[in-house]
C-alpha cells in the first residue's frame, strides 16, 4: 500500500468517527428528554382526567333524556330492581315502551357501571351518578345528576 493511499484511509476513519455520537452525548439527550416527559406528562394526564370527568357529565345528561323518553313511553320511570337495563329491554307490564338505549348501557369512562335509583333521594325522580376516577362511593369525584343541573 502506498503512503497516499494510507493517509487517505486514515482521513477516512477519522472523518467517520468524528460524524458518530459518543455514549455520554446520547446519555446526556436521554436524560434531558427524560427531564421533559416528566415535566410534560403530569399537564397531559390531568387534561385526559378532565376529559373523562366532562365525557361522565355529557353520558348521564345522554342516560337522562333516555329516561326521560321512557317515562313518555310508560308514564313511569324505570324502578331501582328494574335498572338502566330497562332502557334496553322490555320490562315486564311496560306495554307502551319503546327502546331508548339503541346501543346498551353505557360503562363510564373508568369502565365502570353507571349507578341508578328511582325514587331519587336528592329531589328527583331518580338519582343517576357514576363513582368518578377512584370507582368508589364518596371521596368527592364522583358525577351525579342532582349537583350537575
Amino acid at each position: 500500500m502506498t503512503n497516499g493511499r494510507k493517509t487517505q484511509l486514515v482521513r477516512r476513519s477519522a472523518t467517520a468517527n468524528s460524524r458518530a455520537f459518543t455514549l455520554i452525548e446520547l446519555l446526556l439527550v436521554l436524560m434531558i428528554l427524560s427531564v421533559l416527559a416528566g415535566l410534560v406528562y403530569p399537564h397531559f394526564t390531568k387534561r385526559s382526567e378532565q376529559a373523562k370527568i366532562t365525557a361522565a357529565g355529557t353520558e348521564i345528561s345522554s342516560i337522562a333524556t333516555a329516561l326521560k323518553m321512557f317515562e313518555s313511553d310508560c308514564s313511569r320511570f324505570p324502578t331501582t330492581e328494574e335498572g338502566l337495563n330497562a332502557l334496553v329491554q322490555q320490562p315486564s307490564n311496560t306495554p307502551d315502551w319503546h327502546r331508548t338505549l339503541e346501543k346498551g348501557v353505557p360503562k363510564d369512562p373508568w369502565g365502570n357501571a353507571y349507578q341508578y335509583a328511582c325514587p331519587g333521594q336528592h329531589d328527583n325522580d331518580y338519582d343517576l351518578w357514576s363513582y368518578g376516577p377512584n370507582g368508589q362511593p364518596g371521596g368527592g369525584d364522583d358525577i351525579d345528576n342532582w349537583t350537575q343541573k
